[in-house]
C-alpha cells in the first residue's frame, strides 16, 4: 500500500514500524516467545499487580480514586503473538483517567493453545473479576470487556457467549477487531498489501487458532465473532476502525449488523491510519484524540466520566 493514503502526522511512524514474517515459522516462533518477555510500564497513581487464574495470568490495574466500575481488556497480537504488558499505558492510564479497575488478560497464544484457549482464558479472569469484585471496589454490573485487534475479537467473542450464559456485561468496547475468518481465507486481499498487518499474517493468525477451518461454511460458537447470526441483546458497543486497514470491511459490517439488531453502536472510523497505530503511534495527535473519545464513551457508559 502507498504511504500516500496515510495520514501525514503518522507516516513517520508508519515507515519505522517494523514488519514480520509470520509466514515463517521460526519468526513466529520467536516472536510468540519473545512476547512473554515484555517489560512493562508503571503508570503514576495506579496500582497494578499480577494474578495467577488457572492457566494464565491477568494484570491488575487499580485506580487511586475508583469509582466502581472495571474493564476486561485483552490486548492484541494476531492471536500467535503480544503479552498483556504491552497494554500497561492504555490499562493505566484508561484507570487513572476514568477511575475504573482494570484487568488485562495474559491469554495463552496460538498455535501451541488453539481455539478455545485464549476465549476459555479471557471467560476465567470474568468470572474471577466478577467474584472478586466486592475486594476491588467494583459493583458487578458495571463492568465492560474490550480489546484491541485479535484482543478486540476475542472480547466480542467473549461478550457473545456472556450474554448467551445470562451475565450482565456494561458495555463492548473495541479497538479495530479482528472478527471474521472468512477475510483471511479470502486471498484476493493480499494483493492491497495493508500496512503493519496484512492478509498473510492474518491467515497465520487465524490459522494458528483454528487450524484448517479457516474459512468453513461453519464454525464452533464463539470461534469467530462476525459469524454469529443473531446479535440482539448485546450491550451497547464502541467500534474503531481505519478507512486503510484489512479490518475496515469486516468492523463495519459487525457495527451495521449490531445496530440493525438493535444495539446501541458507535463506530468511530479513522481516516489513513494503518491498523493499531493507537499502539505503536499512541503520542500521535490521531491517537491522543481517538483515546479521548474512546474513553469519554466508555466513562458515559460506565458512569465513570471525569
Amino acid at each position: 500500500m502507498d504511504l500516500t493514503r496515510v495520514d501525514p502526522r503518522l507516516r513517520e511512524a508508519t515507515r519505522r514500524t517494523p514488519s514480520l514474517d509470520l509466514e515463517n515459522p521460526v519468526v513466529r516462533f520467536l516472536a510468540g516467545n519473545l512476547s512473554r518477555l515484555m517489560r512493562g510500564t508503571a503508570v503514576d497513581g495506579v496500582e497494578r499487580r499480577v494474578e495467577r487464574i488457572g492457566a494464565s495470568r491477568v494484570r491488575v490495574y487499580t485506580p487511586e480514586t475508583p469509582t466502581g466500575a472495571a474493564l476486561l481488556w485483552i490486548h492484541g497480537g494476531g492471536l500467535v503473538l503480544g503479552a498483556a504488558a504491552m497494554d500497561d499505558v492504555l490499562c493505566g492510564e484508561t484507570a487513572r483517567q476514568l477511575g475504573i479497575a482494570v484487568v488485562s488478560v495474559d491469554y495463552r497464544l496460538a498455535p501451541r493453545h488453539p481455539f478455545p484457549a485464549a476465549l476459555d482464558d479471557g471467560h476465567d479472569a470474568w468470572e474471577w473479576l466478577v467474584r472478586n469484585a466486592a475486594a476491588l471496589g467494583v459493583d458487578a454490573g458495571r463492568i465492560a470487556v474490550g480489546g484491541q485487534s485479535a484482543g478486540g475479537g476475542l472480547a466480542a467473542n467473549l461478550v457473545q457467549r456472556l450474554h448467551d450464559e445470562g451475565a450482565q456485561v456494561a458495555a463492548q468496547w473495541l479497538f479495530c477487531p479482528m472478527l471474521d475468518d472468512r477475510t483471511a481465507a479470502d486471498r484476493a486481499h493480499d494483493a492491497e498489501g495493508h500496512l503493519v498487518w496484512n492478509n498473510r499474517s492474518n491467515l497465520v493468525g487465524w490459522s494458528s487458532y483454528l487450524g484448517d477451518r479457516v474459512g468453513a461454511a461453519e464454525l464452533p460458537r464463539y470461534a469467530a465473532a462476525a459469524r454469529r447470526e443473531d446479535l440482539s441483546g448485546l450491550p451497547p458497543t464502541w467500534i474503531y476502525t481505519s478507512d486503510i486497514e484489512l479490518f475496515f470491511a469486516e468492523d463495519t459490517a459487525y457495527a451495521s449488523r449490531l445496530r440493525d439488531a438493535g444495539v446501541d453502536v458507535t463506530l468511530d472510523v479513522v481516516s489513513g491510519a494503518p491498523h493499531g497505530f493507537e499502539g505503536w503511534a499512541a503520542d500521535s495527535e490521531p491517537a491522543t484524540e481517538l483515546l479521548k473519545r474512546a474513553r469519554t464513551w466508555l466513562g458515559s457508559r460506565l458512569g465513570s466520566g471525569r
